[in-house]
Formats: C-alpha cells, sequence, structure tokens
C-alpha cells in the first residue's frame, strides 16, 4: 500500500501538540525526532552503553513530527490540517511548515534503518546492522546488531577503546562484562574466542536487546546475559572483566570486582568522562590493581589494568 509520509517542522515545546493532531487526524501513527529527547553523550546518566553520536548528529536540526497516511484519508484531512496549524502559530511552536513525500508501506517501517551502516571497530571487528550487505574480508570479525535508541551500535569511542584494549589484552579464559547493554563487547570477546562469558545489566531492557544479540550471533552457548545490579549474585571469578559504565561506578565497583578476578586477572573499563581520570585512577590503584594503559579518545579515557 501507498502511503504518504507528513512531516511538520516545529519544537520541542510544539511536538506533543502537534502529534496529537496528526493522530485525532487519523494518522496511522507518528514520529517524533527531537535531539532534545536524546541523552547528551558527552554527560550521560545511565549505567548502559553510551548513546551512540552518530544518532543524534544524523537527526534533523530542527524538531520534525512526522505522520503517516493513506491516500484517502489524506485528501480528507489535509485541508483541515493546514488550517489547524495556521491556528497553531505563535511563539514557541516554530515554522510549522508542511511537507508531504510519498512512501511504500514498507519504506514507512523501515525508513529508520538510513542511519545505520556498517563500520570497522579495533582492528579485526566489522560492526554491522543485520539488514546491512558487508565484503567480509581476511580477518575480519562479524558483529550484527540491530540499533536500539538506548543501547548504542559500538560508534561511541568509549566502545571503541574497549574493543581495542580487549583485542589487545585477552588471552583466554572467562570473561565478565558488567552494564553489558547491547552486548557488544561480550560479543566481540566471543569473536576473539572467549567462552564462560557472563554478561550483567539492571536494566530490563537492555538485557532483553542483548539476548537477541547474542542469540542472533549464534554465542548463545558463550555468552551468559543475565538482569542484575552489578555484581550482585555473582559467587565466581573470571579471568578478564569489562566495564563501559560512568566513573562513578567505576570507582565503587573497582575494589569488590577485584574479588571477582582471578589473580593476575584483566579489568578493562571506560566511560570515562576526562574530568574522571584521577578519580578513577585512584580508585584503581587504591583497589590494588596495577595499571598497564590509560588511553584518551575525544573527551574520553579508558584504562587497562590487572589484578
Amino acid at each position: 500500500m501507498e502511503y504518504t509520509e507528513v512531516t511538520v517542522s516545529t519544537t520541542t515545546q510544539g511536538a506533543e501538540l502537534v502529534s496529537d493532531l496528526l493522530m485525532r487526524l487519523s494518522a496511522t501513527g507518528t514520529q517524533i525526532l527531537d535531539r532534545a529527547d536524546l541523552p547528551d553523550p558527552s554527560r550521560p546518566t545511565g549505567n548502559w552503553e553510551l548513546m551512540d553520536q552518530s544518532v543524534i548528529d544524523a537527526m534533523p536540526e530542527d524538531v520534525q513530527v512526522k505522520a503517516w497516511f493513506d491516500e484517502e484519508t489524506l485528501n480528507n484531512i489535509l485541508g483541515p490540517l493546514r488550517e489547524q496549524l495556521s491556528l497553531m502559530k505563535g511563539p514557541g511552536m516554530g515554522a510549522l511548515s508542511l511537507s508531504l513525500q510519498g512512501v511504500k508501506e514498507e519504506d514507512w517501517a523501515e525508513n529508520w534503518k538510513q542511519y545505520y551502516k556498517p563500520f570497522r571497530l579495533g582492528d579485526h571487528m566489522v560492526v554491522k546492522p543485520t539488514w546491512e550487505p558487508w565484503d567480509t574480508q581476511e580477518g575480519d570479525l562479524i558483529i550484527e546488531i540491530d540499533p536500539g535508541m538506548a543501547f548504542g551500535t559500538g560508534t561511541h569511542e568509549t566502545t571503541a577503546m574497549c574493543v581495542g584494549l580487549i583485542e589487545k589484552y585477552y588471552r583466554g579464559g572467562t570473561l565478565l562484562d558488567v552494564g553489558t547493554g547491547s552486548g557488544i563487547l561480550a560479543i566481540a570477546a566471543a569473536r576473539l574466542g572467549a567462552k564462560g562469558i557472563v554478561a550483567v545489566d539492571i536494566d530490563p531492557d537492555a538485557v532483553r536487546v542483548a539476548k537477541e544479540n547474542v542469540e542472533h550471533n549464534g554465542l548463545s552457548s558463550a555468552i551468559d546475559v543475565r538482569e542484575g545490579d552489578l555484581l550482585q549474585g555473582l559467587s565466581q571469578r573470571f579471568d578478564f572483566a569489562v566495564a563501559n559504565i560512568l566513573a562513578p561506578v567505576i570507582c565503587m565497583l573497582a575494589a569488590p570486582l577485584k574479588n571477582h578476578l582471578m589473580p593476575g586477572g584483566r579489568f578493562i573499563c571506560s566511560g570515562i568522562i576526562a574530568e574522571a581520570e584521577a578519580d578513577v585512577n585512584a580508585a584503581l590503584l587504591s583497589a590494588g590493581y596495577v595499571i598497564d594503559e590509560i588511553q584518551h579518545k575525544g573527551d574520553w579515557v579508558a584504562f587497562a589494568c590487572h589484578a
């Protein structure tokens, strides 16, 4: 079926009013594209994988409300829609300009996918959405991730540094991924041959997404995704641990995590803004770690250390 995509340019203040208007005019569905709805990657507030900057960069500068109408409905509502938008004009509502574009039903359902393309991560990893083709080269290790808004696809600097450090330091054994988010670090470790991986996240949505990604990559036998609060409920010791979470959480986690590492076990951590580097450094040393390497990428820092 052919649909028409109706786009109204407005503001954060006006977006819900416009969306409500479109739904009252029998839109099949609406979508609000507003950068203000996305977490600021320079000031993360959650414990899961950080928002990809590429998602934000791909969004329009102004706030857009999109809606979809079949041809018959659009013919009936276009006049009233223009009239209502004219009445809504005022301070704080933005341009309220209207544009129309024909789309097929399958395109309407899939159009958000245009923002995600394959990219390289570390020396060998290739992260790709499941729907994108890739010409695999010798040595490529493929990770297929279907992106979600809260769980990054791997383009954030902290994820890139963690994957690079895992490639550099992982030499076998069990692995713990604390705050797994989309599961990308656990999947990367499994692609390098890791077994007995436990991936933990406090957010049930993150756990669901990670499980789906692990299953899609055929790694359910290597990765056990669990819902949990950091180390609570864990009794075993691991040869390797990774945490791409926030600096205050890493500072709190450092000492108790050491009790879950084998002697000499490696710990890779990031999600650390540059201003917090000294705090994390002090927490790791106080907990008895030996710091092997500190990396910087943009405004972010990653540590590699061992117990």
